[in-house]
């Protein structure tokens, strides 16, 4: 396996400093919090080999940290044009392609993922393909859901995905923060 050279970015955020890596073409491969780089380092190393990558910083701002820094300051949509490619299997593309069309303030349930995929058992296998997700936010696995509407897991950790979603919410329906916190069920 070739050695590939990702450029390696990071944007200070509410949720905290993230990494973004991209490649030559500025398709975004992996994203992550910077507290969370490990967890980085290993999915890149499962989808391109233990020595498969080199990692080159920036200094300039990239296509990518401008759409996610919009994202941050209210324009959600922006994330839904990031070019995107990643490494995983057959059946986690699926997922994560399946994540890419959860529109912007709603939450769907493992469950019901699982048979929008058209695999209504695998429930199991989604929850796995959504925690191997290289490309959080952008591609948003913090918008599933436990079946009892409750925060179930998130590599980010729970509290930036209560944040993620509540910042959706409250830029994508022009419903209140008490409303908010009844559908999530998070207070």
């Amino acid at each position: 396996m070739s050695v590939q050279t990702f450029s390696l970015e990071s944007l200070n955020t509410p949720t905290g400093a993230m990494l973004m890596v991209m490649d030559g073409a500025q398709l975004l491969r992996a994203l992550d919090w910077q507290d969370c780089e490990p967890r980085l380092m290993r999915l890149l190393q499962r989808h391109y080999g233990a020595t498969g990558i080199r990692l080159r910083p920036v200094s300039r701002a990239s296509a990518v940290r401008r759409s996610l820094e919009a994202y941050f300051d209210g324009d959600l949509a922006v994330i839904e044009r990031i070019p995107t490619a990643t490494n995983g299997t057959a059946f986690q593309r699926g997922v994560w392609d399946a994540l890419r069309r959860i529109p912007v303030g709603c939450t769907i349930s493992y469950g019901a993922l699982a048979t929008q995929i058209g695999r209504p058992t695998a429930m199991r296998a989604v929850g796995l393909a959504n925690g191997a997700n290289p490309i959080p936010i952008v591609v948003p696995c913090h918008r599933v859901i436990g079946a009892n509407a409750s925060l179930t897991g998130y590599g980010g950790g729970l509290e930036r995905k209560r944040w993620l979603l509540e910042h959706e919410y409250r830029h994508a329906t022009p419903r209140g923060e008490e409303q908010l916190a009844m559908e999530l069920r998070i207070h």
